[in-house]
């Protein structure tokens, strides 16, 4: 008989585990509204009836619980031949990984994975196409080993080297600086790196309450506990996605420095916009 709460989300269980010297300390109401504003009720529903899917069929009936719609621009642009590191802005932190997973899951096959933070292990689902990153917990020593094993592996990557999902900055929406990963690991591996836009916001709200918290100094990151409830505002939408040209690999000589490359195919992923 299989235990259905390996298929859902229980945030008790998740804070008893991530933070188990301070979880009698919280507050019965602060877990309470922890669970509201990550919908826990609605998702649990989805993820039972759900429990059967796994990898890209997952991500497929995610899209049909998002009621989401994808329109793609350049899809003529994904390599046919060798494995890629695929790279995107990351504008909402939900959507944008499900339907990006799903199309490109879709057009190889499932031969994809993320590189994720480790939160998202949590959906059984989802976690035949993931590759969890914890930089902060126990995984951090073993941070280095799990991306040079996505590397070496015969599966594409998907990877958002912002990091976190879009913030406003200076009255525009957009990523924070990408990390150089993406750049000296696809140059090891061999792998050219495909830049692709996605299309979308989060709602004012959250770019307010992100914006507060770093001006008053706040280190822990509130706005993420927000992005579920985002999620759910952007529900019934439609979403462009613009795959660039692939970028060979050779193309990240020396002549820059990693971080210098990886602003410039940040920049490209940019102008894919206009």
């Amino acid at each position: 008989m299989t235990d259905d709460s390996l298929f859902t989300v229980d945030i008790d269980k998740i804070l008893r585990s991530k933070a188990p010297k301070y979880y009698k300390f919280i507050p019965r109401f602060a877990t309470s509204y922890l669970k509201k504003i990550i919908h826990q009720d609605e998702i649990n529903v989805f993820l039972l009836e759900s429990k059967d899917k796994l990898g890209v069929d997952f991500l497929e009936a995610c899209m049909g619980f998002l009621d989401a719609e994808v329109v793609i621009r350049g899809e003529e642009n994904l390599p046919k031949d060798g494995l890629c590191t695929f790279v995107s802005n990351h504008p909402l932190g939900s959507q944008d990984g499900v339907a990006l997973g799903y199309v490109l899951g879709k057009h190889y096959n499932g031969k994809v994975k993320y590189l994720v933070n480790d939160l998202l292990m949590n959906l059984q689902g989802l976690a035949p196409l993931c590759i969890p990153i914890n930089k902060t917990g126990k995984q951090s020593k073993d941070f280095p080993k799990m991306v040079e094993a996505g590397f070496k592996s015969d599966d594409h990557l998907i990877m958002f080297p912002a990091g976190l999902c879009s913030r406003r900055q200076e009255g525009v929406i957009k990523d924070l600086e990408w990390k150089k990963t993406f750049i000296t690991k696809s140059v090891q591996a061999q792998r050219d790196v495909v830049p692709i836009h996605f299309e979308g916001r989060n709602s004012d709200f959250f770019y307010n309450l992100s914006n507060t918290c770093k001006a008053l100094g706040i280190k822990f990151n509130i706005a993420m506990l927000y992005l579920v409830d985002e999620m759910f505002k952007n529900r019934s939408k439609t979403f462009t996605v613009t795959i660039g040209k692939p970028i060979p690999w050779q193309t990240f000589d020396n002549s820059k420095t990693p971080m210098e490359w990886a602003q410039y195919v940040k920049d490209i992923v940019y102008k894919l916009e206009e």
